[in-house]
């Protein structure tokens, strides 16, 4: 059994998704890395064949969403601690050492990488703006203190994570899990990561649409809670 599966959503990032993959293989974890073909139209499945020997390979025919994804991903993951990565290099993947270091050596139940405790926003403002509030809606919702409730870069014991009813296709898995979590009263512990973020014309994926259902998902977690 890994120590760290790492899961790896992908959904046409034909330009990052080698530099992530080699990025994660020289990681000195035990791990496995399993990477999730979201419908890939653009030759992305061709780069990620080329790895075949060495990461776990599933394909969805069609695009069915990144919370489809994570799903597909949990469910043949064997780690003891499972991770998110995002396949754009907005993240820089070394920093999920730092996750790992505190999770597997603190106790710790869920450890997420925070992009705002240090970071200033230098392009893509309004995305960052949607990011601020959707954090302080849940942190109102739930009682909790976060930064960064949309972080891609989220760990967790393999328990905690695989035991959820998910149930999230889109981008909207973020705000499930995170409300799940928090209604378990389980603690989640922020540590800060850099963070170079996107625009659309350079491959950016979620939309506006994403956040209003990342609210109304908040709010349905929310009133399951007080039933």
């Amino acid at each position: 059994m890994p120590k760290l599966s790492i899961i790896v959503p992908v959904f046409n990032e034909v330009g990052t998704i080698q530099a992530v993959l080699e990025r994660l293989l020289v990681l000195p974890l035990d791990k496995e890395i399993i990477v999730v073909d979201d419908g890939s139209i653009d030759g992305t499945g061709e780069k990620i064949n080329n790895f075949s020997s060495r990461i776990k390979i599933l394909k969805h025919e069609i695009n069915r969403g990144k919370g489809a994804a994570i799903r597909s991903g949990l469910a043949c993951s064997q780690g003891q601690f499972i991770a998110f990565c995002d396949a754009d290099l907005e993240y820089d993947v070394s920093q999920i050492l730092i996750l790992f270091e505190y999770i597997s050596q603190k106790d710790a139940a869920v450890v997420y990488g925070s992009r705002f405790i240090e970071y200033q926003p230098k392009k893509n403002f309004i995305h960052y703006l949607g990011n601020r509030f959707l954090t302080w809606l849940t942190n109102w919702l739930f009682g909790a203190k976060l930064t960064d409730m949309e972080t891609a870069y989220k760990m967790f014991r393999a328990d905690i994570i695989k035991n959820m009813a998910l149930t999230s296709r889109r981008f909207e898995i973020e705000p499930e899990i995170t409300a799940k979590i928090l209604k378990q009263r389980i603690k989640i512990t922020e540590l800060p990561i850099t963070y170079d973020p996107r625009v659309k014309k350079e491959g950016k994926k979620i939309k506006y649409r994403d956040g209003l259902t990342a609210v109304k998902v908040l709010i349905r977690e929310k009133i399951k809670r007080a039933k």
